[in-house]
């Protein structure tokens, strides 16, 4: 049977069709250039110190109901974007989408303010074809396994591998992503939805307070804080979720199974099964494992928004076990 992940395979290996004109080109070329690492290295630096200071000022003032609510709301409205619409959608084909959910979702993504939609693609399927082997953009493993190897490959799979100059082909791993104009144009809209991104909690806390300190406050909260909250969270899952876990699944990588990540990663951190059967619409398969996008895709499917999804069978699910994770204690 042929899978998304082979037509995608054949695609990156395909040559160039010299008689077909090629697509404008997505934000970004091949090389960072300086000014971008410095806008990079502002929306790592400043979210992040926001989000340092946050426990201080949420022990004695400066944070209301309606910060927390600007906060969790944007949080997880952008966190299910990459999720859902970034990660199981865009990049691994899990179900297929009518046009107007597959638009929301590439906005949605949009908003967490991680990145142009085709390039946070492209870098991913690229990670999986060489998952923490040579080739993987960020493993934690690329420097070796001492502790102090681990210690920089944890920084280089979090942080350090957005800073590398070289930047994965968009062409070569997102063609059908590429000539699609719509995705196109969102992907290369990627500074406009992040103002917006930024915008909206500051201006729903302005109005609904009537002051500038409420903008403030919900500015900090709403988009500060919560940008750099959903930054790192998603970045562990490059991290942590591939140096530690559990690992019930027969993969062909270190990635493993955080179960205290499940929540705030909307259900990304049961990373092991992922890896094991990248195209599953749900990656917590287990009891108790609880993963909200593949509940959001359920209700998508039901609506008919969503069809064709890859749910995981018990068969195929069993499949992928490790024989020890299923021999008697």
């Amino acid at each position: 049977m042929t899978t998304r992940s082979d037509v995608l395979d054949d695609a990156q290996e395909a040559p160039e069709q010299p008689d077909q004109p090629i697509p404008p080109a997505t934000l970004g070329g091949e090389k960072k250039g300086s000014v971008e690492q410095l806008a990079l290295m502002l929306f790592i630096v400043v979210p992040f110190l926001a989000l340092a200071v946050a426990v201080p000022l949420a022990w004695g003032w400066g944070v209301s109901w309606l910060d927390v609510g600007l906060l969790v709301f944007f949080y997880f409205l952008g966190c299910h974007g990459i999720t859902i619409g970034f990660h199981r959608y865009f990049t691994h084909g899990s179900f297929k989408a009518r046009r107007p959910l597959r638009i929301a979702l590439a906005v949605m993504g949009s908003l967490a303010v991680e990145g142009p939609l085709v390039r946070w693609v492209a870098d991913h399927r690229k990670h999986h074809k060489f998952s923490d082997a040579e080739g993987d953009p960020h493993s934690p493993w690329r420097f070796g396994e001492t502790v102090p190897a681990l210690m920089k490959g944890l920084w280089w799979a979090h942080i350090g591998w957005m800073f590398d100059e070289e930047r994965t082909p968009q062409e070569k791993y997102a063609p059908d992503l590429v000539k699609d104009p719509a995705i196109r144009r969102i992907s290369r809209m990627f500074i406009p939805f992040t103002v917006v991104s930024l915008a909206l909690p500051p201006l729903i806390g302005g109005l609904a307070t009537m002051s500038w300190w409420g903008a403030f406050t919900a500015f900090f909260w709403g988009s500060l804080v919560r940008v750099g909250l959903l930054h790192h969270v998603t970045w562990s899952i490059n991290s942590i979720c591939h140096a530690v876990g559990k690992r019930p699944f027969k993969s062909r990588d270190r990635s493993g199974n955080v179960w205290w990540l499940a929540v705030l990663s909307c259900g990304e951190s049961w990373h092991n099964l992922h890896h094991a059967d990248p195209t599953s619409a749900r990656h917590g398969v287990m009891r108790g494992q609880v993963d909200s996008s593949a509940r959001f895709i359920r209700w998508f499917e039901m609506l008919g928004w969503a069809y064709d999804v890859r749910w995981p069978s018990a068969s195929r699910i069993d499949s992928r076990r490790r024989q020890e994770a299923t021999d008697p204690a």
